[in-house]
């Protein structure tokens, strides 16, 4: 195990009435100032600050006075889903009364406002088009809707490459120009500052009180931001933090919409103890399944759903996509280890790893992408064949290579090799003719060893230190569990020690529980490690391991104990 300690920065929260372990941890994240570990509201960067925004509302505001078809173009993953919704409820809410959204079927369209579905929504005769999650890149297809008289406003977080499509506004703080300071918001987090102005606009016009509208709550959108957000995987930053954070309290006060309610209820998941972990890992999946598997409409419905009743079976279907999801996604990746050991990994791995299988599922590539990236710690890319002459791929990242400027630099050193791509540091997609797939694997291969070293693939762990046996207490993971929100770029607190191992067995088949101690005769802990090597543990001979773990609450029968979550143990002593 190679643990690196987290650098601390200590000055500046001193001063703070915080628990000492609590200091340690924010400093360690970069926590500056007392300002930054405030999540209320009024702390949010106004949107006046995008680029494009005003432009965006004007055009709305027009569409909103005249009653036009406003149409909304999401994505096909949880970003774009609640995204989809977020838009859909925000305009019917501010007086909207012809909005509909569509979302490209990834097996047939493929990712966004491409020139073919353009073609589909022009079937529908809107007057705009709105893209939520998307569009950045959508050239050709803005184009075409332009060439049929329908104007397109873009909100998307999607990083623009070197030509911008030529639409009525563009609001995305990935802009080159664009000095919002906060680049990491997700697709929902976008179109939700869009609505925050369109509504400030017509609160400046009397447009509510004239058309006799409630004012509506923008804060009723949160539990959609939260849930888009934590899905993402995008940075939590501090505006992400209090986006989130908002979101989850009105989710644990009972004031989320019935979709989510539904989800939260097929996943077991008490809203009252909901932290973004449930979001990422309970809800987000879920709601993703759709989109990988069939279409990612029913995913939309089940968040609009008006009560809990109709939302409740759409909730189950996707709870059955996402075990088929899960099925398919273990059978690929056991094909990806199988094709890897081919490579002997030791000796001949490439700095950049690309794999394909004629049967792997498109919907599924970029889930197998990052569970054989964490295997292996290196960038993968997993590619599906979408038909006789054409390879979809989906790729994901490690630490310190951005993923979408290497496939950029690739498509600048090899023009041939790639059709289109997009995405962002830590994930992108691409697709590729077929015949190029081997020379674009060898250039993939050459481009990430002209940034990673050997070093920079080795597995690290970064660890906030040891705990005492006084901090492993109920209150303490209790504590830990409400400072969050955590997430990408604020991890949820990491802590390894040395540990005596009183008992160990195996339960499920394949999980290690056991019980350790920090002292040989000291208080007994559970720790419970997922998925071990079942010939390696139990290991009977085994005194003493180091533990990676996280601090958590085990709740059975209404009895709460302190429980360790490995993340990786290693033997110390027999």
């Amino acid at each position: 195990m190679n643990i690196l300690r987290r650098p601390l920065h200590l000055e500046q929260l001193e001063t703070l009435p915080l628990h000492p372990l609590l200091k340690r941890i924010y400093a360690a994240r970069g926590i500056h100032t007392p300002e930054e570990l405030d999540t209320n509201l009024e702390h949010l960067l106004p949107f006046s600050l995008l680029k494009g925004i005003d432009a965006c509302v004007q055009h709305l505001y027009v569409a909103l006075r005249l009653q036009q078809h406003i149409l909304i173009l999401g994505d096909f993953d949880a970003d774009g889903a609640t995204s989809s919704a977020l838009a859909v409820s925000a305009l019917k809410s501010l007086g909207a009364q012809h909005v509909s959204y569509l979302v490209p079927n990834r097996f047939e369209y493929g990712y966004g406002l491409t020139p073919e579905i353009v073609d589909v929504a022009a079937q529908r005769n809107p007057q705009v088009i709105i893209t939520v999650d998307n569009g950045i890149s959508s050239v050709e297809g803005v184009a075409r809707a332009k060439e049929l008289g329908i104007q397109v406003l873009i909100t998307d977080h999607h990083l623009a490459g070197e030509k911008l499509p030529e639409a009525d506004a563009i609001v995305n703080p990935n802009q080159s120009d664009d000095f919002f300071p906060s680049k990491n918001l997700a697709g929902v987090g976008v179109i939700f500052y869009v609505m925050l102005a369109l509504r400030s606009y017509l609160r400046q016009i009397n447009w509510f009180a004239t058309h006799n509208i409630p004012e509506p709550n923008m804060a009723e959108l949160l539990d959609l931001v939260a849930l888009g957000t934590v899905a993402d995987v995008v940075p939590l930053d501090h505006n992400n933090r209090i986006l989130v954070q908002q979101g989850l309290k009105r989710i644990r006060a009972g004031k989320c919409r019935p979709g989510i309610q539904a989800l939260l209820q097929i996943a077991n998941r008490q809203n009252n103890r909901l932290v973004a972990n449930d979001l990422g890992f309970a809800v987000g999946p879920r709601l993703n399944a759709a989109g990988r598997l069939e279409d990612m409409s029913l995913g939309i419905d089940c968040l609009l759903s008006e009560n809990l009743e109709t939302a409740l079976p759409m909730a189950q279907r996707l709870d059955e996509l996402n075990k088929e999801r899960r099925e398919i996604e273990e059978a690929m990746q056991q094909q990806a280890i199988v094709a890897l050991s081919t490579l002997q990994l030791s000796q001949d791995l490439p700095m950049g790893v690309c794999l394909h299988d004629a049967s792997w599922h498109q919907g599924v590539i970029g889930i197998v992408a990052s569970r054989i990236k964490d295997r292996v710690h290196r960038p993968v890319i997993a590619f599906a064949t979408i038909n006789d002459h054409e390879f979809k791929g989906s790729a994901r990242s490690v630490a310190g290579l951005h993923i979408r400027d290497t496939l950029d630099a690739v498509a600048k050193r090899h023009p041939t090799l790639i059709q289109k791509f997009g995405g962002h540091a830590m994930a992108a997609g691409l697709s590729l003719r077929a015949e190029n797939y081997a020379a674009f694997s060898a250039a993939f291969a050459e481009e990430v060893a002209r940034h990673l070293s050997a070093e920079d693939l080795q597995q690290k762990m970064v660890s906030d230190g040891e705990l005492s046996e006084v901090e492993m207490t109920l209150d303490m993971a209790a504590l830990l569990r409400e400072s969050g929100p955590w997430g990408q770029a604020f991890p949820e607190p990491l802590f390894d020690n040395v540990f005596y191992i009183r008992d160990q067995y195996i339960v499920g088949g394949k999980h290690l529980k056991m019980s350790v101690s920090l002292t040989e005769n000291g208080t007994a802990l559970d720790a419970i490690a997922f998925f071990v090597d079942v010939e390696k543990w139990p290991n009977h001979r085994a005194r003493q391991v180091q533990v990676a773990y996280r601090l958590d609450v085990n709740e059975y029968q209404g009895r709460k104990k302190v429980q360790l979550l490995v993340e990786d143990l290693v033997l110390v002593c027999v």
